[in-house]
């Protein structure tokens, strides 16, 4: 089965990883910008952080059979200083046209505050502009709360739903982010968020139309592998091989097909060792 990683940040994972995953079957992904560990204190860095996701990792990716791409945008977790936001929201323009970039993402709330709102807003507003994709980070905690005032405010963009994906959502946000249109996401990691068992629950419930599974795997105890561990759960508890590869091949590849610079490889092949250089 060829799958698509449709949320990982690769920029913390190592090559054994890229390894793993092409022995696996993901032939494709799509790394979001996120936070690197510490809030960065200049704008310089965050356009050279963009640079990085979208042409050395596309090029350390297709080294390992799998085909790279990103989205670019200021995360929630970095919006509180509100003249460096705005700088970087004022230079995003040449990553987003960037032919590695297939989306706006992630956007969105992390503790639900009124300068991660003002970032969330002018970000949507650029999106709406550009007629991008949208990649939007629901909260991890209060994440009904947020849920809710990410949809408000979606109301109020007038952005087509099937051009966003409602990332990080658990059985508490499901029905209510299925019924916007958008495409809905969850995050399978081994301990936090979702695992397997409850991501085959969900879909047994609520279908697997828009519905998007992801690994995310990063800065935590996370793991690239994610997916196919849904996928072999899943086969197990009586999903039939059309609903998997839906959620881990089909929907990715419907919505991020919305952008004009997704043209995947899917048949790369590892290249030699020996052909490595520094």
């Amino acid at each position: 089965m060829r799958i698509i990683e449709p949320h990982i940040h690769m920029y913390s994972r190592t090559t054994d990883d890229y390894q793993a995953m092409y022995a696996a079957g993901i032939r494709a992904c799509v790394e979001p910008s996120f936070w690197l560990g510490s809030d960065r204190r200049y704008a310089g860095t965050f356009f050279d952080y963009f640079r990085l996701i979208l042409e050395f990792e596309t090029v350390r990716s297709r080294r390992f059979g799998i085909d790279h791409y990103a989205a670019v945008a200021l995360n929630p977790k970095e919006t509180e200083d509100t003249a460096l936001a705005d700088e970087v929201i004022a230079g995003l323009g040449e990553y987003l046209g960037h032919e590695r970039c297939v989306a706006m993402g992630e956007i969105g709330f992390n503790n639900i505050t009124p300068n991660e709102e003002r970032a969330f807003v002018k970000q949507l507003q650029l999106a709406r502009k550009e007629n991008l994709l949208i990649i939007i980070h629901l909260p991890h905690l209060n994440k009904l709360a947020g849920a809710e005032r990410t949809i408000a405010i979606l109301k109020e963009h007038d952005i087509p739903p099937a051009r966003i994906v409602l990332d990080h959502n658990t059985e508490e946000t499901i029905a209510l982010c299925y019924e916007t249109g958008c495409y809905c996401g969850m995050t399978v990691y081994p301990i936090s968020k979702l695992t397997p068992e409850r991501v085959s629950q969900i879909i047994r419930e609520h279908g697997s139309e828009r519905m998007i599974v992801n690994g995310s795997a990063d800065w935590g105890l996370s793991d690239p592998l994610s997916l196919i561990k849904v996928a072999g759960f899943m086969k197990e508890d009586g999903h039939t091989e059309e609903t998997v590869a839906t959620l881990v091949f089909n929907n990715a590849m419907k919505f991020y097909s919305g952008s004009e610079h997704w043209k995947p490889c899917l048949d790369l092949v590892p290249i030699n060792p020996e052909e490595f250089q520094r």
